[in-house]
């Protein structure tokens, strides 16, 4: 993996994908994690990425074990988030006020046993907190050297662009990079966001480019693999809105597309987000060993003109066949109501 791509106007390279660790500690136990750390940065990867909600400081732990053994730390750009209640009992252990970011970023240093994060992302907006105080405590996180960046997930554009005023207003450090959902069955970045974060020089990393697994193709024909995120079939919310007839066929022309380029749906669709020139890098997050080698491989799937306009054509862009949760936490304008 000898290529790299700009994140923002910050002068930082990183990889075209990034290692996600949501499921270390958790679904991926220590020797699982060991070899897809040391899959990772032997192919080349500089970029990590973690928070504090993944298994409640676990996967924080273990990553901070593992990348003190491989003694390659210094050549990772690091990054964590914080936002998710990290205890349902405290309604102070979660959420963008300065007690908590402060409290959240030194308990994230102290999990992962590092000196600072490169980058440190607000997990999620709200309309509970004035910006401009979340803002000043990432601003002091900086000066006192905790953290190098920082970074929204999930902001929708007018939000980011608030951001971006506040900041300027309050002479404050500013966000220079946002990480949101983005694949072939959730385009919706497309419309504002992605052109305004190019406007103002701002990064942009992707999570969940396979759409939680659907675009593998593995939930075809009503299956619900065992151990698989998603359970088609069942009445849960989640699972419900990522199936439908739409995005069924999204996913059979993405199949029937990847045999003929002889690679798997997984690596097309991973291709596709990597084709999108605003993307700076793209979150992988695999089970075992074999899935994340299977993922590194869309590195070397390239796609035609004639291949992204028939892509465009099966899920049109600006558009969510897939509509992730986030449409409640950016339309969230009632008062005193906490959208985690």
């Amino acid at each position: 993996m000898t290529t790299y791509r700009p994140l923002g106007r910050t002068g930082i390279s990183l990889t075209p994908f990034t290692l996600g660790t949501m499921l270390f500690g958790n679904d991926v136990d220590a020797d699982n994690a060991a070899r897809q750390l040391d899959l990772a940065l032997d192919a080349g990867i500089n970029s990590i990425d973690t928070a504090d909600v993944y298994g409640r400081g676990a996967s924080e732990e273990l990553l901070g074990e593992l990348l003190g053994k491989s003694g390659r730390r210094d050549r990772i750009v690091l990054a964590s988030k914080a936002f998710v209640p990290m205890d349902d009992s405290d309604p102070n252990s979660g959420g963008s006020s300065r007690r908590h970011l402060i409290q959240a970023c030194e308990d994230s240093l102290r999990r992962l046993n590092v000196d600072h994060l490169d980058l440190f992302y607000v997990h999620r907006p709200t309309t509970q907190v004035p910006i401009d105080e979340t803002l000043r405590a990432l601003d002091d996180l900086v000066r006192a050297g905790k953290i190098r960046y920082v970074g929204t997930s999930s902001f929708a554009a007018w939000q980011l662009l608030e951001s971006l005023w506040a900041a300027k207003e309050h002479h404050l450090n500013r966000p220079v990079v946002e990480q949101s959902p983005y694949s072939l069955l959730d385009r919706r970045v497309e419309r504002e966001l992605l052109p305004m974060a190019a406007t103002y020089g701002i990064g942009f990393t992707v999570w969940s480019p396979l759409a939680g697994g659907v675009l593998t193709g593995k939930y075809r024909a009503g299956a619900s693999p065992t151990g698989a995120r998603l359970a088609r079939g069942s009445e849960n919310e989640w699972d419900v809105k990522h199936f439908n007839p739409s995005a069924d066929a999204v996913v059979d022309a993405v199949v029937a597309l990847a045999a003929d380029k002889g690679c798997t749906p997984a690596q097309l669709s991973l291709a596709w987000v990597l084709e999108q020139e605003a993307v700076s890098s793209v979150v992988l997050g695999a089970r075992t060993p074999e899935q994340l080698t299977e993922q590194l491989g869309a590195l070397e799937v390239k796609l035609s003109d004639d291949e992204l306009t028939l892509l465009d054509r099966i899920a049109p862009p600006g558009r969510a066949t897939v509509p992730y949760y986030l449409d409640d936490s950016w339309a969230d304008f009632r008062p005193h109501r906490h959208r985690w």
